[in-house]
């Protein structure tokens, strides 16, 4: 289980029984790390968008982010605290992929706030950004826990080579068994030139011309 069942489960069922924002709040709240780092990110997407003003407090944030923006906030937080308590070598090699994880995140929201004409949540920009080598981290992540319960493990080498060249397969499995939400998997489709749309304000394609630019495409343009 990705970082703590004590958020992660009450929170996405809160979600999804839509019921009132001041439960979510109520969830968030419990965890003072995730608070901060909820509205670090908040304020992080809007940076350089034009907005005025920052959110003042978690309640501002959590408002204007919407509830799936929200659980998906959590659970790469809850995942990156996960992937610091692996083992070596793989958490360097995680922590590798977090890196440039990061990086995408930040040129996708800056790419976005130098277009033009279009109308796309900057959140759900960086949040779908945040999973733009998400196929990777995840069988990184389970084969680090299967060598560590197994007699004899894998060479990292072959670890290495098997997630390279079954990326998109790991990826789109990670997505299924995770239960990650409908439209989080569309654009991570979108972003990787592995789906085709005629909406221009998707954040699929803002995060495609980045991905593109660093050799990261699953299926390249």
């Amino acid at each position: 289980m990705i970082g703590r069942r004590g958020i992660l489960i009450p929170l996405k069922k809160a979600i999804i029984a839509d019921g009132d924002i001041r439960n979510v709040i109520d969830i968030v709240s419990s965890d003072p790390a995730l608070a901060a780092h909820m509205l670090w990110r908040s304020n992080s997407a809007i940076s350089g968008s034009g907005v005025s003003t920052k959110n003042r407090s978690l309640k501002d944030a959590l408002v204007r982010l919407g509830q799936v923006n929200i659980y998906r906030y959590a659970f790469t937080f809850y995942l990156k605290e996960r992937l610091d308590e692996l083992p070596q070598p793989y958490k360097k090699l995680v922590q590798g992929y977090w890196v440039l994880t990061e990086s995408i995140a930040i040129d996708a929201v800056d790419s976005l706030h130098n277009m033009q004409g279009v109308d796309i949540n900057p959140d759900e920009v960086q949040t779908l950004a945040l999973f733009s080598v998400f196929g990777e981290i995840i069988a990184l992540t389970a084969f680090a826990f299967l060598n560590a319960e197994s007699e004899e493990s894998f060479p990292l080498s072959i670890i290495k080579s098997l997630i390279d060249n079954q990326k998109q397969t790991l990826t789109i499995e990670a997505f299924e068994s995770l239960g990650l939400d409908e439209e989080l998997k569309d654009e991570f489709m979108i972003a990787h030139n592995l789906r085709q749309t005629r909406n221009f304000n998707s954040p699929g394609l803002v995060l495609r011309r980045v991905l593109s630019m660093r050799n990261q495409l699953l299926k390249p343009l």
